[in-house]
């Protein structure tokens, strides 16, 4: 199935350790986990999200 090669994956911000968004990504192409630079709507500014397992 195509959809087998995109996952999804919980993004949590560092700072409050909240879980805030679900994404997807490929992994075969993304290996390592992703971080991003998203907003956090329980600490109202942007901060760096990490990859949750």
């Amino acid at each position: 199935m195509a959809s087998d090669k995109r996952i999804k994956v919980t993004l949590a911000c560092e700072s409050c350790k909240r879980r805030n968004y679900i994404t997807k990504k490929n992994k075969i192409n993304d290996r390592e986990r992703i971080e991003m630079k998203k907003y956090c709507r329980f600490e109202r500014v942007h901060t760096l999200h990490k990859e949750t397992r």
